[in-house]
């Protein structure tokens, strides 16, 4: 398999509300997408400012640095200590990178830190209706900052508290700063006391119903979701089944726990051929409204918006090209 190169000279495509507006003061435009494979790091790593720089064997495109659940409570001031040593030394280049801050007073203490205008912005643990006062509290936009808030609480099984908090962000003015909604897949697992069996992948779950009410509320809004980890090194091919049904639900950009995750992740993000044929059809000015094209039925007026996403993801990942074997 080789990647056909896609060239836009646009910085990313707009339509019916697929991309976040693009914040004045915001140090650098970004869609959900261009986020890829987001490689998360516990910030008390002796290495973070090796890592924080690009990790020389990773391709990560986006990096987390957690001070959340993969930080102990006895580790969080060495974590706080050693961000706060690195932030003034960031430079303006990829990896994008963002802090998952562990609580609202922690944002706090991040937000007066030296250098923090040089991140893209933070991934907001256990986040509800009920904890959004929290985080608005203590918001502070004068950076541009973007939001990943991630939902992974009780209340997100609740359809209806799902409709309030999309409600809520609306009224809130955090809007345009939502760059995605993480989906925190093992949490909810834990809040039913499961863990995925070996070979299973989170469709395999009783959190597929979960994610389909997700989806069925936010997509329609604007706003975007990204996938649960895949937390297994050692079953690749579960992963491949597992990012194939993100694709299906509208999901793209996954948490990897690994280097070697990412690879096979995005490579799954590479548009075929006939989908990228099809997409640049839908949206083609002269396109008709209703035609037909590698015997499939297009009809711009219903297909825009996957198209939309296809010409995002080929612009970010390229377009896959199959070799035929004699």
């Amino acid at each position: 398999m080789s990647v056909i190169p896609v060239d836009f000279r646009a910085p990313h495509l707009h339509h019916g509300g697929l991309s976040p507006a693009h914040h004045p003061e915001s140090p650098l435009a970004l869609s959900a997408t261009m986020l890829g494979a987001a490689l998360y790091m516990p910030a008390h790593r002796a290495d973070l400012a090796t890592l924080a720089h690009g990790p020389k064997r990773s391709t990560a495109r986006s990096l987390i640095f957690c001070t959340e659940d993969a930080v102990h409570e006895r580790d969080l001031e060495m974590a706080l200590h050693q961000l706060a040593t690195l932030l003034p030394k960031l430079e303006p280049e990829p990896p994008f990178r963002f802090i998952r801050p562990r609580t609202p007073a922690v944002l706090r203490r991040l937000l007066r830190m030296e250098g923090i205008e040089r991140i893209q912005g933070f991934v907001l643990p256990k986040f509800g209706p009920r904890t959004l006062s929290d985080w608005l509290r203590v918001w502070d936009d004068r950076c541009g900052h973007w939001l990943m808030p991630i939902l992974e609480t009780a209340e997100t099984f609740e359809r209806r508290q799902m409709e309030i908090l999309r409600d809520l962000l609306d009224d809130s003015g955090l809007r345009e700063r939502v760059l995605c909604l993480r989906i925190g897949g093992n949490d909810l697992l834990n809040l039913l006391g499961l863990r995925r069996a070996r070979g299973a992948t989170i469709y395999d779950t009783p959190l597929r119903a979960v994610i389909t009410d997700l989806v069925c509320v936010f997509h329609p809004a604007g706003y975007r979701l990204s996938a649960p980890v895949f937390e297994r090194l050692d079953t690749p091919e579960v992963l491949v089944r597992e990012v194939e049904a993100d694709l299906q639900h509208g999901l793209v950009g996954k948490t990897a726990i690994h280097p070697a995750q990412i690879p096979v992740i995005e490579s799954l993000y590479q548009v075929s051929r006939e989908d990228y044929e099809l997409a640049s059809a839908v949206l083609a000015p002269e396109a008709a409204a209703v035609f037909k094209l590698h015997e499939t039925f297009c009809e711009p007026a219903t297909h825009r918006r996957w198209a939309v996403g296809i010409l995002e993801r080929a612009r970010v990942f390229g377009v896959a090209s199959f070799a035929h074997q004699d």
